[in-house]
């Protein structure tokens, strides 16, 4: 599942940038220009990140925090600044905010900002990989669909870590019964058909080819 990001920047060429930079990161993101616009979305419960420029119209991002910490949710909070005054990164500090970037800022180093933030508040999914959408715990053998667990069984959750494990590598029956089955395995190779058919059925949008008369590769 994608980490949501709110960006609340009225500078729009800054906010597109932003957005741009967050999304190539793989993240999902959320732009708003106006104080107001931001506000109306302070209660959605799928956000992880909110990244607020100080300077909003007539109110500001100080004002903004306030409101999405009344909410009850420890959501980290980024302020972006033309301001690079130490009073303003106390008071962000104060009101709770976890980073404070000074324009002009590199969109990368920015990236990288929140990518420290996102470890450090949601570290316990840190060990998640994401792949074609769906989202993998190795640990607890558990594969998500937007949150929604998708049941797998032994050998399916094992041929799809095999895959994941070696992406863009082509793998022919033998290699895969040998990988998934292990080499006591005395059956008809066809299971790995069987097994791999089941497996795109419940997972649709997995990038596994087929390479007709060698066998299949991911990605």
């Amino acid at each position: 599942m994608k980490k949501v990001i709110c960006v609340v920047e009225d500078e729009k060429a800054i906010n597109d940038l932003v957005n741009q930079y967050l999304k190539k990161e793989g993240y999902e993101v959320r732009s708003y220009y106006t104080y107001e616009e931001a506000s109306a979305h302070v209660m959605d419960d799928d956000v992880h990140l909110w990244i607020l420029d100080i300077m909003l119209d007539d109110k500001s991002g100080f004002d903004l925090i306030e409101e999405i910490r009344l909410q009850g949710k420890e959501i980290p909070v980024i302020f972006m600044s033309a301001r690079d005054k130490e009073f303003d990164r106390i008071i962000g500090l104060e009101k709770g905010s976890d980073d404070y970037i000074t324009k002009p800022f590199s969109p990368k180093e920015l990236v990288l900002r929140v990518n420290n933030v996102i470890k450090r508040v949601y570290k316990d999914a840190t060990n998640r990989i994401m792949i074609d959408g769906y989202e993998l715990d190795e640990e607890q053998r558990k594969v998500f669909d937007h949150g929604k667990e998708i049941d797998l069984t032994t050998k399916e959750f094992d041929l799809l870590m095999m895959f994941i494990k070696n992406k863009g590598m082509a793998f022919n029956r033998d290699k895969i019964l040998t990988s998934v089955w292990e080499e006591n395995y005395f059956g008809s190779d066809r299971v790995v058909d069987d097994t791999l058919r089941r497996l795109r059925k419940k997972l649709p949008n997995l990038n596994i080819h087929t390479i007709y008369g060698y066998g299949y590769r991911l990605g």
